[in-house]
């Protein structure tokens, strides 16, 4: 039985190449763990940046053959997306080989340390990256487990989700999607917002209601978000961009191309990133780092030097006048945060698409065509392709195209181009000398070479 992280030595990850998995891997291999992994992404004689990288960290990777385990492992980690047909798992129940789920591995990594856990259904990732910068830049040493790599670590040459640290303090993604967040017992618990997504509301909150009960020392939430200030424990430890009760209050926000300045508690701000949510995101991460003794003027210099994280709002360039911006953007509440950001770019924005999951597209549909319809002005457009399909079951009974529809007969400039490959031939007349054209979608582990060729052929 795995009680812990001291519980095992050489530990085998299936699916290894995963954003959460791989995070993992690299922390453990940071501590001391002997660590492998396959993945099916991972082929003979085939170059994969991702397994070049781990290989790097001196971590062992394998084809999805089960030749990677054998009887010097003692423990087998698996992702939700990892099902027990797989040869790898009939091996390692034949070896008799403790089998766990990755949200299980983060609960006992986040046990071994004093951890700050960020919740919510949007920002977790470029939180935790604000705080981690933070608390490094005013020499904590922490350490950090995120959903995308930071560009601050990337440039080092790795995958950038994960680093390990001297220090007391591990920051961590709490994720609400799979329901692994009532896992964790942290010292501080973040929670964001609450918004539709995965899940209906009075599910999140149920969800969330249990995060904070499970949380040992304070609970951070967002007072300008109705459902998240519902769970507030005590304001003073809350932030707010609308609410002056709150703790820490963001005020003055202004917005100068891809710059964002702003006050808070009358501190000033400044960061090379768009967007009030990210305004919201870093308010939120100065709360935790001032609560854990790092002074508002400190997190104001550390953020100023704030490099962004892999796919959020990174902006690849500009060419013929036109900005190209890749973002991870995939529910109906970033999707709008974030066309809204590129508006104070540029006077046009033409977004691109690309929902993923049937299911979930059904499920959020007119979410996504009333958030989406809100945001754009009169000379702005949406742009989809069809739906990603990672395999399995799924009833394919909804289209992109349904959504660009509703999109339309609400007077909205909506195009449907269902091969993403057609989307720059097609769009290119609609480009100004003068705009921004926005990549948006998720879990679709090719969409960051689809930006970098889209990028070449501009």
């Amino acid at each position: 039985m795995i009680k812990s992280i001291s519980d095992f030595k050489s530990v085998f990850f299936i699916g290894v190449a995963g954003t959460g998995m791989s995070a993992l891997a690299q922390y453990l291999k940071g501590i001391g763990k002997d660590v492998a992994g396959s993945d099916r992404y991972f082929k003979e004689d085939e170059y994969n940046e991702t397994k070049d990288k781990l290989q790097k960290e001196g971590i062992h990777c394998f084809v999805q053959d089960g030749s990677g385990i054998n009887d010097k492992t003692d423990l087998i980690v698996v992702s939700t997306a990892v099902e027990d047909t797989v040869p790898e798992v009939q091996k390692a129940k034949q070896l008799n080989i403790p089998i766990i789920k990755r949200s299980e591995l983060l609960a006992l990594i986040a046990k071994s340390k004093k951890t700050i856990a960020v919740g919510g259904t949007s920002g977790k990732s470029t939180t935790s990256a604000m705080i981690f910068d933070i608390l490094e830049y005013a020499g904590k040493e922490p350490s950090i487990i995120s959903g995308a790599g930071l560009v601050s670590i990337i440039k080092e040459g790795k995958i950038g989700n994960a680093k390990v640290g001297k220090g007391e303090w591990l920051v961590i993604e709490a994720d609400e999607s799979d329901g692994s967040i009532v896992l964790y017992e942290p010292e501080i618990g973040l929670l964001l917002n609450v918004d539709k997504d995965h899940k209906e509301i009075d599910v999140l909150m149920d969800v969330f209601t249990t995060f904070k009960k499970n949380t040992k020392q304070l609970f951070v939430v967002n007072q300008s978000h109705p459902l998240a200030k519902q769970l507030s424990v005590d304001s003073k430890n809350d932030f707010s961009s609308n609410d002056q009760s709150a703790g820490y209050v963001a005020t003055n926000f202004h917005q100068t191309g891809l710059t964002i300045q702003f006050k808070i508690n009358g501190v000033d701000f400044s960061l090379n990133t768009v967007g009030k949510h990210n305004m919201e995101n870093a308010l939120a991460a100065t709360a935790v780092a001032n609560l854990v003794g790092v002074d508002l003027s400190i997190c104001s210099e550390a953020l100023k030097q704030y490099e962004g994280i892999y796919r959020r709002h990174q902006v690849i360039g500009q060419k013929h006048g036109v900005w190209l911006i890749d973002d991870y953007a995939h529910n109906p509440a970033k999707c709008a945060a974030s066309i809204e950001a590129c508006q104070h770019i540029a006077p046009k924005v033409v977004a691109w698409f690309q929902p993923h999951g049937y299911g979930p597209t059904k499920f959020l549909r007119n979410d996504f065509v009333e958030a989406i319809s809100k945001v754009l002005r009169p000379e702005d457009e949406i742009w989809m392709s069809e739906i990603f399909y990672a395999g399995g079951t799924a009833v394919k009974d909804i289209s992109s195209n349904d959504l660009i529809y509703d999109i339309q007969q609400l007077g909205k400039n909506a195009f449907f181009v269902e091969n993403r490959r057609d989307f720059l031939t097609t769009v290119r007349p609609h480009l100004t000398g003068n705009c921004v054209l926005l990549l948006m979608g998720a879990r679709d582990p090719s969409l960051e070479y689809f930006a970098k060729e889209v990028w070449m052929e501009l």
